[in-house]
C-alpha cells in the first residue's frame, strides 16, 4: 500500500508533492525618461528682465506689435484678466502723457501718429509682462539668491498690502455711507481725503525711518 511505511513509490511519479516554480522570463526594466526641467523663478526673473530690455529697445512698430501679440497670445487663459489690469492700470498715465505729446507735436508742426502708438504700445506691453510676471512668478523665490534685494522686496510688498488694505477700507466706508450712487462732488472730496490720509502716512513713515537711522548715527559726519 502507498500508505505504509517504507513503500517504494513506483517509478515515473513525482518524489515530493512540491512542485518547483518554472523560471519566467521578466521583461526588461525600462527606465523612466528623464522629465523636462523646469524653469525655477529665478530663470523667469531673468527671461523677464531680457524681455524688458529688448522691448525697450526695439523702435520699429512692427516688431513692438509682433511682440505684444506673442505675449498676449503665450498668456493663456488669463490673458483677458491681465489685459483689463493692464488697461486700468496705464489709463490715466497714458492719456495724459499722449495728451502732452499731441500738444507739444501740434505745437511744433511735426507728426504724432506713429510716436504716440509706439509710446502707448510698449507701455502697454511693458505693463501686461509686469501683471504676467506677478501672477506667475513668487518675486520672493526668485530674489532668493540675493539676500539684499528678497529684504527691500519684503519690505515694499509689506508696504504696497498696507496701503491696498487703507484703500479697501476707504471704498468700503464711502459704499456705506452711500447707498445711493454718490454725486462726482463727493467722489472727489473722497478721493482727495484719501490722498491726503496716504501722504499723511508716508509723511509720518519717512519721519521715524529717518529719525531711526539718525539715531544709530547714519547721518554723522
Amino acid at each position: 500500500m502507498s500508505g505504509a511505511p517504507g513503500a517504494v513509490q513506483a517509478p515515473g511519479r513525482a518524489q515530493s508533492s512540491v512542485e518547483t516554480p518554472t523560471p519566467t522570463s521578466t521583461p526588461a526594466q525600462v527606465r523612466p525618461r528623464a522629465g523636462r526641467r523646469r524653469i525655477g523663478p529665478g530663470g523667469w526673473l531673468a527671461a523677464y528682465l531680457l524681455a524688458v530690455v529688448a522691448i525697450t529697445c526695439a523702435h520699429a512698430l512692427p516688431v513692438l506689435a509682433l511682440l505684444a501679440l506673442a505675449a498676449v497670445a503665450a498668456a493663456g487663459p488669463d490673458r483677458g484678466r491681465l489685459l483689463r489690469r493692464t488697461l486700468w492700470t496705464v489709463l490715466a498715465f497714458n492719456l495724459s502723457v499722449s495728451a502732452g505729446l499731441v500738444l507739444v507735436s501740434a505745437w511744433q508742426v511735426r507728426p504724432w501718429a506713429e510716436a504716440l502708438v509706439l509710446i502707448n504700445l510698449r507701455v502697454l506691453l511693458l505693463v501686461f509682462l509686469g501683471h504676467w510676471f506677478v501672477a506667475r512668478v513668487n518675486l520672493l523665490q526668485a530674489l532668493a539668491r540675493w539676500p539684499t534685494l528678497a529684504l527691500v522686496a519684503t519690505v515694499a510688498t509689506g508696504q504696497a498690502a498696507v496701503f491696498a488694505r487703507t484703500l479697501r477700507d476707504f471704498r468700503l466706508a464711502f459704499r456705506s455711507r452711500n447707498p445711493v450712487p454718490a454725486r462726482p462732488a463727493d467722489q472727489a472730496r473722497h478721493a482727495a481725503a484719501q490722498v491726503m490720509h496716504l501722504l499723511d502716512k508716508a509723511t509720518a513713515a519717512a519721519t521715524e525711518s529717518a529719525q531711526a537711522m539718525r539715531s544709530r548715527g547714519c547721518f554723522d559726519d
